[in-house]
């Protein structure tokens, strides 16, 4: 009887799975390169035109721009992908060369984004969101659509699935071998809605009354001097900025459940994206009843998802939309399907005690919290109401501040922090009660770590279902 010889090594997932490096779409320089020159002509004021010549500055124009393009095909060149196992390796630099592995482990979400040059190329953008990004990972700007589309699915599913061990003949999957998915339809907001309820906006709101003021102010004096015209136009454009940003960012928003369970979220008329976002990244769910949208019904829904870097800190990077604009009973409807079992119109909430009128001499009544069996609920605000809903899971810390004036008086504020870096506040709570809150919440985090499976379906298919 002879020995059995030991088994043989199991290779690691980087020997049986690597893939060829790739590049990206040959249209990607001069993507680039229309992106930098617009941006030098931007520069070029229109004092150097007329100090140079319109010759001149074409001239100056053209040799900017066949240097961008020739710098832009050298970066293409030394620009790569590929998937080894479960790691995504980057490679990119002409003068420095750098070479990143992202571990797919650590992948919370990929966002496809196509800018108006993009569109008119059939191009797409990936945009890649790590734990502990400062800012968005490697963007691979550009592949064709279907390879964006295809890329991030594979992406995604690597990023779920387990890690085991791979077996000599596996066979690595190829770009284009993400099947089609099916989603189910959750809304789709009217564009209607949209330019409406950024009609209701303090800035539209008040922008005819600036500019008759501006008006009035230049029939008395009776001049109207260029500084003056132009002072009044760009208070104008910087007034309406806002608004027409936010109805070319939210244009067609569209909503959507794919098999995976995950939300599909689409929008954009400029510049379109389309995002994936599972929900066990979600960690927290926020409401906001604007004062001018009251007398509509509406109110608009965000999410705090995990993993989002929040590129410069503007609201035009977040990636942070569930319900741009909406009446209450939508909003119900989305919030049951991200919080199953979180009702929108059963959150109780209880005020602080009444010596906190000190600090909150107004807004008293408009200040609550309150504890349902799945998440903590803080609401504030006195014309703008808001009300943030933060999961049980999700809570990283909780903690009990006091300022000066707290001390004086007895209160505390608890803080329950998140890995979005938001948190709900209980503001102004009696000491005894923010003690007592704080440690519940600990309880409840350590209890709801595993929590039970969910079928949020329930609440869409009955109407009666609170």
């Amino acid at each position: 009887m002879t020995a059995a010889g030991p088994p043989p090594p199991t290779l690691p997932p980087e020997a049986a799975v690597a893939e060829p490096r790739r590049r990206l779409h040959p249209l990607s320089p001069v993507l680039h390169g229309a992106k930098s020159i617009a941006v030098v002509v931007a520069a070029l004021s229109w004092q150097t035109l007329s100090q140079v010549g319109l010759e001149r500055f074409a001239l100056v124009v053209l040799v900017i721009a066949v240097a961008v393009v020739i710098f832009s095909i050298f970066g293409w060149l030394t620009t790569g992908y590929q998937v080894v196992g479960r790691e995504l390796r980057i490679s990119d630099g002409l003068l420095w060369r750098r070479n990143r592995a992202i571990p797919l482990e650590r992948l919370q979400a990929v966002e496809l984004r196509r800018p108006l040059l993009a569109q008119l190329t059939g191009l797409a953008e990936l945009r890649l969101e790590v734990i502990g990004g400062g800012k968005t990972e490697a963007p691979l700007a550009y592949l064709t659509v279907r390879e964006a589309a295809s890329l991030r699915e594979r992406l995604l599913a690597l990023a779920g699935r387990p890690a085991v061990a791979a077996q000599p003949g596996d066979q690595p999957v190829t770009a284009g071998a993400a099947a089609p998915t099916l989603e189910r339809p959750l809304l789709r907001v009217r564009n209607r809605d949209l330019v409406v309820s950024q009609l209701l906006t303090p800035q539209a709101f008040f922008l005819p009354v600036g500019v008759a003021f501006v008006v009035l102010q230049f029939v008395m004096e009776g001049s109207w001097t260029f500084v003056g015209i132009a002072s009044t136009v760009t208070a104008m454009a910087g007034v309406l900025l806002q608004p027409v940003r936010r109805v070319l960012q939210d244009w067609d928003f569209r909503l959507a459940r794919d098999p995976e369970g995950r939300l599909a979220v689409r929008y954009g008329l400029l510049e379109t994206r389309s995002q994936v976002v599972p929900l066990n990244r979600v960690q927290a769910v926020g409401a906001t009843w604007p004062l001018l949208w009251r007398g509509q019904g509406w109110l608009h829904l965000r999410l705090d998802v995990a993993g989002y870097a929040g590129e410069g800190g503007g609201d035009a990077k977040r990636s942070d939309r569930l319900l741009p604009v909406g009446e209450f009973a939508t909003a119900r409807g989305l919030v049951w399907e991200v919080l199953p079992g979180v009702d929108l119109a059963a959150l109780a909430t209880s005020p602080p005690p009444r010596r906190a009128r000190w600090l909150n001499p107004i807004a008293l009544r408009s200040i609550g919290v309150g504890l349902t069996p799945e998440v903590l609920v803080t609401r504030w605000g006195l014309l703008t109401r808001e009300m943030h809903l933060v999961p049980y899971a999700r809570l990283q810390s909780v903690r009990v501040v006091q300022g000066p004036l707290q001390r004086w008086l007895g209160l505390a504020t608890v803080y329950a922090d998140t890995a979005r870096g938001r948190s709900g506040q209980a503001k102004d709570r009696d000491l005894a009660e923010a003690y007592a809150l704080a440690a519940e919440l600990a309880v409840r985090a350590r209890q709801a770590r595993t929590p039970e499976p969910a079928t949020p379906e329930a609440y869409w298919q009955s109407p009666a279902q609170p």
